[in-house]
């Protein structure tokens, strides 16, 4: 059963001579899509229209979820796992949301120099595998060998990901080759709920997939939304770094506390580098703003696979996109408008 928590605030005044429009602000909240928390946040006009807006997103999230999992296989669907199953057996016919995910990590392939690759699972399996190994028996932790690493860094040619747009086909010509959209899939869905909130009618939403933020608009009293950028020291007391004014916008951060493990007392964070085939070792988290949820997942990943000159060259040279950067010894940089949008 999905989990779920609604919360009425006081209505919004919108408008000023005239008698005032009023709008509620309602929250969802779940724990099943992705593995992580999602928060929902919407003004309706009544607790009748939120209903529409929780179904449509709830609806959209289980969707989602079920066509980008790698993990497992759902009755009647055609999805990453079921791609990854056939590598050189078969093409398969998926839905149009694979093949929109998969094209547009083709260009944030080739935007990025390959910084962010989707066809990497064979060498991101393997680094799954010693971590939740190493989580369950920190005694035993190791690190997956770089000879192992090597072989399966073989099978991550992005060229033999076969795309037919036309007939919905995926094929993967590599029998040994697998994809994972981690580095794009939670953006990617937070963009397209957001877009078929606003075709249903919603001017003033906020949802975060486990920290990928997308909003629509402004708050209902026309305010900003604020939202923390997370601090990557956790043994600290501060939660965030700092606060953001959001309006149309969307907010990610990749960084080392969020998934882990220690060997030898050195730990190691799950952001590989696809250049190294190692999780690199400069920064603490990136943080990218963007008008596209998508885009700022895949960048969040890609700039904090590229050196602080590389990312903001790249960063300064895209439209309304912004970025974080945090040092491991806690210094920061920003690009040249991040700070704009910092509450003062």
């Amino acid at each position: 059963m999905r989990r779920w928590i609604v919360a009425g605030l006081t209505a919004i005044l919108l408008t000023g001579c005239m008698q005032a429009e009023k709008k509620q602000e309602f929250d969802a909240q779940y724990f099943d899509y992705f593995d992580t928390f999602t928060t929902f946040t919407v003004y309706a006009e009544d607790a009748g229209q939120f209903e529409e807006y929780k179904t449509l997103v709830e609806s959209e999230l289980d969707n989602y979820h079920q066509l980008f999992d790698i993990y497992h296989s759902y009755n009647g669907v055609n999805n990453i796992k079921t791609i990854n199953d056939n590598a050189g057996i078969t093409p398969v016919k998926t839905d149009k949301e694979i093949i929109r995910l998969l094209k547009f990590a083709e260009e944030e392939y080739e935007k990025t120099g390959g910084r962010v690759n989707v066809a990497m699972g064979s060498v991101l399996s393997l680094w799954h595998e010693y971590r939740t190994y190493g989580m369950d028996n920190p005694e035993r932790a190791e690190l997956p060998g770089m000879q192992a690493l090597e072989k399966a860094a073989v099978h991550m040619d992005m060229g033999q990901v076969q795309i037919n747009e036309d007939k919905a086909l995926v094929y993967l010509e590599d029998p040994d080759m697998s994809l994972d959209v981690g580095a794009v899939a939670k953006g990617y869905t937070a963009q397209r709920i957001c877009e078929k909130l606003r075709a249903a009618g919603a001017d003033s939403a906020l949802i975060s997939i486990g920290g990928n933020v997308q909003t629509i608009g402004g708050k209902g009293n026309g305010s900003a939304w604020r939202v923390g950028v997370q601090s990557p020291d956790t043994s600290k007391g501060q939660s965030y770094l700092h606060v953001l004014k959001l309006q149309d916008l969307a907010l990610v951060t990749s960084g080392i506390y969020q998934r882990f493990y220690e060997v030898d007392g050195v730990r190691y964070h799950h952001i590989i580098d696809p250049a190294t085939l190692m999780p690199r070792e400069e920064f603490a988290s990136v943080t990218i703003l963007s008008p596209n949820g998508a885009e700022a997942d895949a960048l969040s990943t890609a700039v904090f696979n590229m050196s602080l000159e590389e990312g903001k060259e790249l960063i300064e040279s895209l439209e309304n996109t912004e970025a974080f950067w945090v040092y491991e010894d806690g210094r920061e940089v920003f690009s040249s408008g991040f700070q704009d949008y910092v509450k003062d």
